[in-house]
């Protein structure tokens, strides 16, 4: 007679737990997307984003309504670019 093979043994015997082995459990997944990896894609999203929102403000930093808008906001950008010349004396 051959010998059972582990699913006819599960019924049989329980399945040994050493109190000094690592504790095991199932991590909870959505098609193999844990919420340990959905935070870190999360994270790296946010970063990109960041980026490409400096950047985007960065070349957009000529237009006068962005200047006014969003950067004059700032404590040390508002003397920057603030013009205190009349536009007849601009050159630009």
């Amino acid at each position: 007679m051959p010998f059972p093979t582990a699913p006819r043994l599960s019924g049989i015997w329980p399945e040994y737990k050493s109190p000094h082995g690592p504790k095991y459990h199932f991590q909870t997944h959505f098609g193999g997307i844990t919420t340990k990896t959905f935070v870190n894609g999360g994270v790296r999203a946010g970063m990109f984003g960041g980026v490409a929102l400096v950047a985007v403000i960065f070349f957009a930093s000529g237009m006068p309504r962005i200047q006014q808008d969003i950067l004059m906001k700032f404590p040390y950008l508002d003397k920057y670019y603030k013009r205190d010349k009349p536009a007849s004396d601009n050159p630009f």
